[in-house]
């Protein structure tokens, strides 16, 4: 009776979870071994037994009590976070993208469009991707200062992040990866097509040549499909005056404040 309590709670704490494989890869126990303490086949060791009450964050008597229980106490605790091999800051990281569903399509490489928050009345074309490893998805973006009049090198700063799905709008939080120097946030509207197309939204963050200033515009990014030619892409990277970036796009990322409107937002495609 034990051994089937056991399994049965095992197996809802489980399903809080993606997968029964992510669960075996961060308890770093064997998937083969692990099935044989679902199946109520095989009770775990001693020392399994602690590294699975660990995780999960319950102790072993409620882990071999009643499975209603159980499933109560879960409850009221929330999602499962401890995990004694990550630091506490990973958790809440953790339950964002076990929340993120659906972002399999977005998945692929964007030209990104914005008016540059350090020289006034330029736009910045960017290069980004966002890719996924098994149930997280990532976001790299890179972007390029003008050629260099005098001959030298074009500065480049390059960014990474996560991106989330929740409630039905797509959320980007990147920080500069070369000096950690500065963290932007995207949300963005979702695509209601079949096609991704083109996706708008709004970003916050802060300009060096502005002193750090908070500030927001809207942001569009371009999909530019799941394989491309990424020396041709980034070779129309920079940033522009406004005449050089076609008219529809231009329109798009237009930083307005509506009359009778109080706050800055942006409108769906």
């Amino acid at each position: 009776m034990t051994g089937t309590l056991f399994s049965d709670n095992l197996s809802f704490a489980c399903s809080l979870f993606p997968s029964i494989a992510e669960v075996c890869r961060r308890i770093a126990i064997n998937r083969q071994q692990f099935n044989k303490y679902l199946s109520g086949d095989v009770r775990p060791s001693r020392r399994n037994m602690r590294r699975i009450c660990d995780f999960f964050g319950v102790t072993e008597s409620e882990m071999l009590g009643d499975p209603q229980r159980f499933a109560e106490l879960i409850s009221l605790r929330g999602s499962p976070v401890h995990d004694p091999g990550m630091p506490p800051w990973v958790h809440p990281v953790e339950r964002l993208h076990r929340a993120s569903t659906g972002l399999e399509r977005y998945v692929g490489w964007y030209f990104r469009y914005f008016y540059s928050f350090g020289y006034p009345g330029k736009i910045t074309r960017s290069l980004c991707v966002v890719s996924r490893k098994e149930d997280r998805f990532y976001w790299k973006n890179i972007e390029f200062s003008p050629e260099d009049p005098l001959g030298g090198p074009r500065k480049t700063g390059k960014y990474e992040g996560m991106v989330f799905l929740l409630e039905d709008r797509i959320h980007v939080i990147e920080h500069e990866s070369l000096m950690c120097s500065s963290i932007t946030q995207l949300m963005l509207y979702p695509a209601y097509q079949s096609s991704v197309g083109y996706l708008l939204g709004i970003q916050t963050g802060g300009s060096m040549k502005r002193g750090r200033r908070p500030a927001a515009s809207v942001v569009l990014l371009e999909h530019l499909g799941s394989r491309i030619d990424l020396r041709r892409a980034l070779k129309r990277c920079g940033r522009f005056d406004e005449m050089d970036i076609e008219a529809p796009l231009r329109r798009m990322i237009q930083n307005e404040i509506t009359t009778g409107n109080y706050v800055f937002d942006v409108e769906q495609l």
